[in-house]
C-alpha cells in the first residue's frame, strides 16, 4: 500500500511512538517535522497499521465515545448556488434530446434522480467549486466558471448516487439519508439496479454537454472511468471477504485488506475525484508542465492523490465506527456492518487484539444479523476499549494530516485540504 512511509522507516516508529503515547492520555500530539521524510520522496502505509499495538487508555467501563461534531465547509450561499443547478440538469438528461418517444422513462429518470442525488451532505459535489476558487488564479474564477464548477460536481453526486443505490441493494440496507433505501420503494428491489446504471449514464450526458469543448475534457472523462472501475475493484474486494449467503472469511480481515478496500472503495471517488476536477478547471493538469520550483503539474496531482486518498482512510475509518456506535437519526442510516459481515477496521483491530476465547465470540456471532449477535459483538468491542482507540486514533491522525499538508509544494493551496480535513474531523454523520 502506498503512503508516506516503507515499513520500518522512522517515520513510522515516530507514529507508533505518538499513538502509543496518545492511548496512554496524551492524544492528539504531532510528529515533528524532523521525524518525517519529505512528502515527495517517500511513501507510508496509512496509520491504521499502527494502532493495533496500542494498549488502550481507559477501562471499559469508563471508555465514553468520542466526541462529535458536523462542520460546514461551504456557507449556505454557496449550497444554495450549487442546489440551484440541479433542475437544469434534470431538464437537460429527461427533457431535451433525442428521447421525447418514451416520456415515461424520462418521467422516471426524472423521479430516479430527484430521489437520490439530493439529500445528502453534498460535501464531494461542492468540494469542486470550493477547490477551485482556492486553486485558480483570479481571471479565471468568473461567474461561468463557477457555475462550471458546480455542474461538474453533481456529475459526482451523480456517480456517487449511482454508487449508493447498487450498494444498498447489495448489502440489504434499510435507510439511506433519512429515507428508505431506493429499492425498496414500489417494490424495486433488484431492478433499481438499471436506475442506477441510468444516473451514471447520465454523468457523461451532462459532461459532453458543458465541457465537450474545453481542453481537459478527455482528462476528465478518462478520470471519471478510472474512479468508477477503482470503486467496483474495492467493492468487489470488499465482497470477496465476505460472500453473500456466507459467514465472513475471518482470516482474510488484516489490515492491509481492510486498507486495500478502503483505499480503492471510498478515497479515490470521495476525496481525490472533486479535486482532481478542481485543479484540471483550474489549468493544472496531470502533465509534465513544470510549475513552482522545478515541480510539475503531474507531480502536484501526485501529492494532491497521496494526501487525499490518506484523508479517504481517516473517513472510512470514522464510517466504521459510526456504522456501530453512531445515532441513526445523525447518520441518516442504520448500521449493517456487523450483521452483514463487513470488514471494517473495528472488526480488524477486534481481532488483532482478541484472546483465543475472544477470537471465538467473533467467529459465531460476527456476520450475523440477529438483534442478539450484534449486541454481542457491540460488547466485544467495548470490553476491548475499541472507543478508546478510535479516540486516540482520530486525534493522532487528525495531527498527523495537517503535518503532511504543510509539507505540500507551494503549487497547492494548502487551505484546499485543510477546509477538507476540518470537515471530517470528528464528525458524526
Amino acid at each position: 500500500m502506498s503512503g508516506w512511509w516503507s515499513k520500518g522507516s522512522r517515520g513510522l516508529a515516530a507514529l507508533g511512538h505518538v499513538v502509543g503515547r496518545s492511548c496512554q492520555g496524551h492524544s492528539g500530539r504531532a510528529v515533528s517535522l524532523s521525524a518525517l521524510p519529505s512528502l515527495a520522496s517517500r511513501p507510508t502505509p496509512p496509520l491504521a497499521a499502527a494502532l493495533h499495538r496500542c494498549r488502550p487508555y481507559t477501562s471499559a467501563a469508563s471508555a465514553s465515545l468520542p466526541p462529535a461534531k458536523t462542520g460546514h465547509a461551504a456557507s449556505q450561499d454557496e449550497k444554495r448556488e450549487f442546489m440551484s443547478i440541479f433542475p437544469d440538469l434534470v431538464r437537460d438528461l429527461t427533457e431535451v434530446g433525442t428521447h421525447s418517444d418514451i416520456p415515461d422513462a424520462q418521467k422516471w429518470f426524472a423521479k430516479v434522480l430527484q430521489y437520490n442525488a439530493v439529500g445528502g451532505k453534498m460535501n464531494r459535489g461542492l468540494a469542486v467549486s470550493l477547490s477551485f476558487k482556492l486553486l485558480a488564479t483570479q481571471d479565471l474564477i468568473t461567474p461561468e466558471n463557477i457555475k462550471n464548477a458546480h455542474i461538474m460536481g453533481w456529475c459526482i453526486e451523480l456517480l456517487q448516487s449511482f454508487f449508493l443505490v447498487a450498494d444498498d441493494i447489495i448489502d440489504g440496507s434499510k435507510l439511506r439519508r433519512g429515507k428508505p433505501a431506493w429499492y425498496l420503494n414500489d417494490n424495486l428491489g433488484p431492478s433499481a439496479f438499471n436506475d442506477a446504471i441510468l444516473m451514471e449514464a447520465g454523468i457523461y450526458k451532462i459532461l459532453h454537454k458543458h465541457f465537450a469543448h474545453v481542453p481537459y475534457y478527455v482528462d476528465m472523462l478518462d478520470l471519471f472511468h478510472e474512479m468508477t472501475l477503482k470503486t467496483a475493484l474495492g467493492q468487489a474486494l470488499d465482497l470477496l471477504s465476505c460472500p453473500p449467503g456466507q459467514k465472513p472469511i475471518l482470516k482474510k480481515f488484516t489490515m492491509e485488506r481492510y486498507n486495500s478496500i478502503v483505499k480503492y472503495k471510498t478515497s479515490f471517488y470521495s476525496f481525490y475525484l472533486p479535486i482532481a476536477l478542481s485543479m484540471y478547471m483550474a489549468g493544472i493538469r496531470n502533465t509534465d508542465n513544470v510549475r513552482v520550483a522545478g515541480i510539475t503539474d503531474r507531480e502536484l496531482h501526485r501529492q494532491a492523490r497521496t494526501i487525499l486518498v490518506e484523508m479517504g482512510q481517516f473517513f472510512q475509518v470514522q464510517d466504521d465506527y459510526l456504522d456501530c456506535f453512531g445515532d441513526s437519526s445523525i447518520t441518516g442510516k442504520i448500521g449493517t456492518d456487523i450483521g452483514k459481515g463487513k470488514c471494517t477496521w473495528l472488526s480488524v483491530v477486534a481481532l488483532q487484539r482478541a484472546s483465543p476465547s475472544q477470537r471465538l465470540v467473533m467467529e459465531e456471532h460476527y456476520g450475523v444479523p440477529e438483534e442478539e449477535s450484534i449486541r454481542k459483538i457491540k460488547g466485544l468491542y467495548k470490553e476491548l476499549n475499541l472507543p478508546a482507540t478510535y479516540r486516540a486514533y482520530e486525534e493522532s491522525t487528525s495531527s498527523m494530516i495537517r503535518t503532511h499538508i504543510q509539507q505540500i509544494s507551494r503549487g497547492l493551496n494548502h487551505n484546499v485540504f485543510f477546509n477538507f480535513l476540518d470537515k471530517i474531523h470528528k464528525r458524526s454523520s
